[in-house]
């Protein structure tokens, strides 16, 4: 019964409307509980899948030209009502067109923190975290060599509360990553390294949306995108992410 009242709430963990305490705590449960990470695992693949689906069957912008060409190639009746419903629909088609290449590009930008997101949960829910384990840097970026097409320095972490976990591959948009795994106070980080050029039309320099319902951060280096989102503060996820910005 106690897990059926956390199901009933996974929906809205994904989505990031559950209050900051309460998604710690749902965080800490999916980990430790098998049934709930499964079926928060699902529901990760699930919603990959759509969100793929969907950007397949997205009208392309030939489509939209071929569309707008034959509503400009009919020929006027009359001038009076029906050039001004022509007009106003002429309007009403560049406003929608401009409309709808700017949702595309914010959504794509959301969208690809949203998949990160994904990455990151599904991970954690998984039995099998990480494919290297190993908190010895120099254990964990050589396992990576072969595996993905660049190659990435892994910061020095003595003296400070973060710990190497291990680390796996990963793929967004079906391009090859590096996804290591990191904790400090119980807490899990998620560290993501992609190619720039893999993802430079999704992604600007603008804020993360305020609605993640982790701390984001996001940078690119060296011809590299990095990402570090995790429940942790937004003060552990800066100094990761200094620290990575430092060792490359």
């Amino acid at each position: 019964m106690v897990c059926e009242a956390w199901k009933a709430k996974l929906d809205t963990y994904f989505d990031g409307e559950v209050p900051e305490e309460e998604m710690r705590t749902f965080d800490a449960h999916v980990r430790s509980c098998p049934s709930c990470s499964a079926d928060a695992l699902t529901r990760v693949q699930m919603k990959r899948t759509i969100q793929a689906a969907g950007r397949r069957y997205t009208p392309s912008v030939e489509f939209r030209k071929r569309m707008q060409q034959k509503i400009a190639s009919k020929p006027r009746r009359s001038f009076g009502l029906g050039w001004t419903l022509a007009a106003a629909a002429a309007v009403i088609l560049v406003v929608g067109t401009l409309t709808s290449a700017y949702l595309e590009t914010r959504s794509g930008r959301n969208q690809v923190f949203s998949e990160i997101a994904d990455l990151h949960v599904g991970t954690l829910a998984s039995s099998s975290p990480v494919d290297v384990i190993s908190t010895d840097r120099h254990t964990v970026k050589p396992w990576f060599q072969g595996k993905i097409p660049f190659a990435f320095n892994l910061p020095e972490l003595q003296n400070s509360e973060f710990s190497l976990l291990g680390g796996r591959m990963t793929y967004l948009d079906q391009t090859p990553g590096a996804h290591l795994i990191y904790d400090v106070r119980k807490h899990h980080i998620s560290v993501f390294v992609f190619q720039e050029r893999s993802l430079a039309a999704r992604l600007d320099e603008n804020p993360v949306s305020k609605k993640q319902p982790f701390n984001v951060e996001t940078w690119s280096q060296a011809g590299l995108r990095y990402f570090v989102i995790g429940d942790a503060s937004a003060a552990d996820i800066d100094s990761l992410a200094k620290l990575f910005k430092a060792a490359s």
